[in-house]
């Protein structure tokens, strides 16, 4: 009888863990607000804990930058930005969201650009390549949007002016298998909207 109500409970376990990992996929996002009495940026979604940290099948592996704290500001609708000319898109090496070197002029010429346009909000993507879980992909993806968002802030870009989301690995520039291809989707992509 012990056994048989032991396997009836890890059966009803079994269920609820494959239920709970049966969720759609949605782009996570965060909202960045106004900087608080410290510095520190502000977004209302859960940032990935820091440090390293190994999971199975993911594009990278490493810890991230430091967490902002939540905030209740209201999200803009990402269908209202549009892409710019003036905002290159910064790119990522593989498994990481440090800002390399030459990606650091691109974004000193797109904070230049955005504080002397301060009537626009900006969208920041997150992607990722196609290696890895779609979860820890959304989550680098996140990190890296984070990155870009804590360089730009600061160069001096109002941090309540920016909106992060990462895609992960659903919207790639190029769907080669190759490392060439890989390379392009591993990016932050700019978009803005006049507030």
């Amino acid at each position: 009888m012990l056994t048989r109500c032991s396997h009836l409970a890890f059966s009803l376990l079994l269920v609820a863990a494959v239920a709970l990992s049966g969720c759609a996929k949605r782009p996570a996002t965060t909202q960045a607000a106004a900087p608080a009495p410290t510095g520190a940026a502000t977004s209302t979604a859960a940032a990935p804990a820091g440090g390293s940290q190994q999971m199975q099948s993911g594009e990278g592996t490493r810890g991230g930058t430091a967490t902002p704290a939540p905030t209740t500001t209201a999200r803009p609708a990402v269908q209202d930005f549009a892409a710019v000319a003036d905002l290159t898109d910064v790119y990522f090496d593989f498994d990481k969201y440090d800002i390399r070197p030459n990606d650091a002029k691109t974004l000193d010429a797109n904070a230049t650009w955005l504080k002397s346009n301060p009537n626009h909000l900006v969208l920041i993507e997150g992607h990722c390549d196609e290696r890895g879980t779609n979860e820890y992909n959304l989550a680098l993806g996140e990190r890296r949007a984070k990155s870009t968002m804590n360089y730009l802030v600061s160069q001096g870009v109002q941090a309540n002016r920016i909106t992060i989301i990462s895609y992960g690995e659903e919207r790639p520039q190029c769907t080669e298998h190759t490392e060439s291809c890989w390379a392009k989707n591993r990016r932050a992509h700019f978009l803005v909207k006049p507030r």
